[in-house]
């Protein structure tokens, strides 16, 4: 579905000098600097696959899906989706993706809801039959129904967002792309879009491509991740995947039938809170499986329940840049060195 080889994208930022005699030095020096926002990044993605796409502000994310999208040319390298290449293909690509902007609205701001969706149906030319059959489907499954004749401008940000997602979907794109669809909502709002997202992926087999600061979007809608940094891909795989590589530490929680006291012991594993009968350890990274630490305890101690909590995506994602920080001053130091000797 996409395919993108060696693309990268360069922007030339003009250097204004100060003053009179900078002002004068331009008409003859054109000073610049080159903007690498993405820089030889190469990975495909299949039909029917969720892939979020991670990574600080001016990571170069918006510019890779503008690049996608054919609203952007790259500049050097290329890129095909569904067969053609988005900046020469864009009003045949634009009939089979569907894209949504978490800050910019496709949405007629003083109209109806329900013109803007009439008026997409006219220019992407949906039959009848479609129309009706996608619309009584986002009408349950969104609860559009509530609001679907009231002006955009009218709309919270929640309504808004699953109206611009079901507009989207209208045409029955095959690739869907997200940037940033949940930015602004309370949790709820959030919890619905992420739900229908799945929900669209399973049932029509969607393609989706989704860049999000909240990291939640990604572990819960997405099978497989690209991280990327400072316009370069740095890491290409599953949450559960980085988690295994970075080795997390896991926090288990133990109720005893009866409080064994402070003489816990196991290997591999720390007492971190006391609470008398309900105690908490912390598990190395070294160990394999919480349950067999578990097995081992209940042989010595009778006990009534446990829960194991598992890092989330937000603590593997600060442990990943951290030691891509690390790597990067011990390198800078390495380089500092060598030009001082």
């Amino acid at each position: 579905m996409i395919q993108v080889c060696e693309i990268s994208k360069r922007y030339k930022k003009t250097n204004h000098a100060k003053g009179i005699i900078g002002s004068i030095r331009k008409l003859f020096i054109n000073d610049y600097t080159l903007i690498k926002a993405v820089e030889k990044i190469t990975f495909s993605i299949g039909q029917g696959e969720a892939v979020g796409y991670l990574g600080p502000n001016g990571a170069g994310k918006s510019t890779m899906i503008k690049m996608l999208t054919g609203i952007l040319v790259p500049t050097s390298g290329f890129v095909t989706v569904n067969g053609l290449t988005p900046h020469k293909n864009r009003k045949e690509l634009a009939k089979r993706i569907g894209i949504v902007f978490g800050q910019r609205s496709q949405l007629w701001w003083d109209l109806p809801v329900i013109d803007s969706f009439e008026l997409h149906k006219r220019i992407y030319k949906i039959s009848e039959q479609d129309y009706k059959k996608n619309m009584n489907s986002f009408l349950e499954q969104l609860g559009l129904e509530d609001y679907i004749t009231q002006p955009v401008r009218q709309l919270s940000l929640g309504q808004r967002m699953r109206a611009e997602i079901a507009l989207a979907l209208l045409h029955n794109p095959d690739i869907l792309f997200l940037d940033e669809p949940t930015i602004g909502l309370d949790v709820l709002a959030k919890e619905k879009i992420r739900a229908f997202i799945n929900q669209i992926n399973r049932e029509r087999n969607v393609t989706i491509l989704l860049t999000s600061h909240d990291l939640k979007d990604i572990e819960q809608i997405c099978n497989r991740m690209l991280i990327v940094n400072k316009g370069a891909l740095i890491f290409d795989g599953t949450v559960e995947y980085l988690k295994t590589a970075l080795s997390m530490e896991k926090i288990l929680t133990i109720d005893f039938e009866s409080d064994p006291g402070t003489h816990v012991l196991a290997e591999n594993a720390f007492l971190i809170e006391d609470q008398g009968m309900r105690k908490k350890f912390k598990i190395n990274k070294g160990m394999d499986s919480a349950i067999e630490f578990v097995q081992g305890i209940s042989k010595i101690y009778p006990i009534r329940d446990f829960s194991l909590q598992e890092s989330d995506i937000e603590d593997v994602i600060r442990l990943y840049y951290e030691g891509l920080n690390a790597l990067e001053y011990k390198h800078n130091q390495t380089l500092e060195s060598v030009s001082v000797n």
